[in-house]
């Protein structure tokens, strides 16, 4: 009798939704859910263990799960998860012990390249662009974290004059980039509040000045983040994801190219929302080792 592939529970925790879903270790996804996340800390809690035991089988081996804000990620400790009220909690050893399955807990961001950068070897980074700005770096294949919190590249400085970001430092390429930056920027050009990134940069395509200046305003910063990027950890390619991440790929093709020292691929992540959840349950396979 042919036994079915082993499986791991991948829980993406977004800003208004939680994705659960059974991944394959070849990336196939399985059953899977989606609800509101509730941000009370016990019942959240209630609701991940709840949405792994829906979507669980005999398959099943393991759990990963993808927190937003600043999670360890050697030791899986929840620093901060933005809006939830999780910080201190030992999420993996709570879910461990309701569930019976071994939890690996990681940002959000690492979370996705893992899924993204299936098949690439040596060094990937990755940059989420939306309400804020993240990132991760991927080793051969599995996350890399430095001492703990490598990756968090929304706080690479660009301008040190530069607006004053919630972490305390000035210039961040959060406060120039990020979904608020953008809408700032936006108005100040005097357009609709509604105005989109695909809408400016459509308009740049069809030869919009006006708007053509403000897809620069928007994106030079992140030419300069970039470049320190690839100075710093020579990757072998940077992935652009998040909401805005597909926006910026076709922003930053409007502006001059950095030049052979800082020549590395820069390119859109392709697995949209599924990314989340497919990397948190690949990365719950890293909790129990190889086949």
């Amino acid at each position: 009798m042919q036994t079915k592939p082993e499986t791991a529970i991948g829980l993406d925790v977004g800003g208004t939704r939680i994705r659960a879903a059974r991944i394959e270790r070849c990336g196939h996804m399985r059953a899977r859910l989606a609800e509101p996340v509730a941000r009370d800390r016990a019942a959240f809690v209630a609701q991940v263990v709840r949405l792994i035991e829906a979507v669980r089988d005999g398959s099943t081996c393991a759990v990963g799960i993808g927190l937003p804000g600043r999670i360890a990620g050697v030791t899986g400790g929840v620093h901060s998860a933005g809006y939830l009220d999780i910080a201190g909690l030992d999420l993996a050893g709570v879910v461990t012990e309701q569930t019976g399955l071994p939890c690996r807990i990681g940002n959000d961001a690492a979370m996705a390249l893992v899924a993204e950068a299936q098949g690439m070897a040596g060094l990937v980074a990755m940059i989420t662009i939306g309400t804020g700005v993240g990132g991760a770096l991927l080793l051969d294949g599995r996350p890399f974290y430095g001492s703990n919190f490598a990756g968090q590249f929304g706080h690479m400085v660009v301008d040190h004059e530069g607006p004053l970001c919630k972490c305390g430092q000035r210039g961040c390429i959060e406060t120039f980039c990020a979904g608020p930056a953008l809408g700032a920027l936006i108005t100040k050009g005097g357009l609709p509040e509604t105005t989109k990134a695909e809408d400016l940069l459509d308009a740049t395509d069809a030869g919009d000045e006006a708007a053509a200046e403000l897809v620069k305003a928007w994106a030079s910063p992140m030419t300069r983040a970039l470049q320190s990027l690839i100075a710093v950890v020579d990757p072998a390619c940077i992935i652009l994801g998040g909401g805005l991440g597909h926006d910026m790929a076709r922003a930053l093709g409007h502006l001059p190219k950095a030049g052979t020292w800082f020549d590395r691929p820069v390119v859109a992540a392709r697995m949209g929302d599924d990314a989340g959840t497919i990397g948190a349950g690949l990365a719950g396979f890293l909790a129990v080792g190889p086949t």
